[in-house]
């Protein structure tokens, strides 16, 4: 289970990077690399976050629902860290 707090974290931390970071760096400064790859190595930590999710949820570690909440989680600015402070906290306490 640390691990999947620690892949929320890299991929909340990796989205906003992008939004934060690379698309201001593209759109008001014209360097539009930084998006190419800020948003393939957020593409990879959005699958891999997922990837190991839905593993916990197989194994029964967590439930059907908090897998799902953990994908929702997983679409928007800074739904990961709310999801490891909020579902995953609860869920080691």
């Amino acid at each position: 289970m640390r691990f999947l707090k620690f892949m929320a974290l890299l991929e909340g931390t990796s989205l906003l990077l992008l939004l934060f970071v690379a698309m201001p760096l593209k759109y008001q400064y014209g360097m539009p690399e930084y998006v190419s790859l800020v948003g393939r190595a957020h593409g990879g930590l959005f699958i891999a976050f997922n990837v190991v999710l839905f593993y916990h949820v197989g194994k029964g570690h967590l439930s059907e629902t908090k897998g799902f909440l953990g994908l929702l989680a997983s679409l928007v600015p800074f739904g990961t860290f709310v999801y490891k402070a909020k579902v995953l906290k609860a869920h080691s306490a």
